[in-house]
């Protein structure tokens, strides 16, 4: 049974900077591709950055320069970093990761940037 356990989500102000986490409960490197999407109130799950096994990275436009997706193969993790949030980042953040066409999901963490 392949689990992601998110942490790290909360209340930021404008401006501010948030670091996720999602903890796997296998080998990383066994999965073809792990990332992050989100999930805005009313609108439908996208995505925003991902990180192959060779480690090739894919990130929306609206977050280059201010998101960091790394990974670390001790700790089983990939992580997000966010800075620079906008009240337009908030959203649920999910861990994803996918293996033989299989896709898994963690069950998604806060973030709201509110002032």
């Amino acid at each position: 049974q392949v689990q992601l356990v998110e942490s790290g989500g909360g209340l930021v102000q404008p401006g501010g900077s948030l670091r996720l986490s999602c903890a796997a409960s296998m080998n990383i490197f066994e999965f073809n591709v792990m990332g992050w999407y989100r999930q805005a109130p009313g609108k439908q799950r996208e995505l925003v950055a991902t990180i192959n096994v060779g480690g090739r990275i894919n990130e929306v436009d609206s977050v280059k320069g201010r998101f960091t997706i790394s990974r670390s193969s001790a700790e089983n993790s990939i992580y997000l970093q966010m800075s620079s949030l906008k009240p337009e980042n908030t959203a649920v953040y999910y861990c994803h990761a996918a293996i033989h066409s299989r896709n898994y999901w963690g069950q998604g963490t806060q973030v709201t940037v509110s002032s």
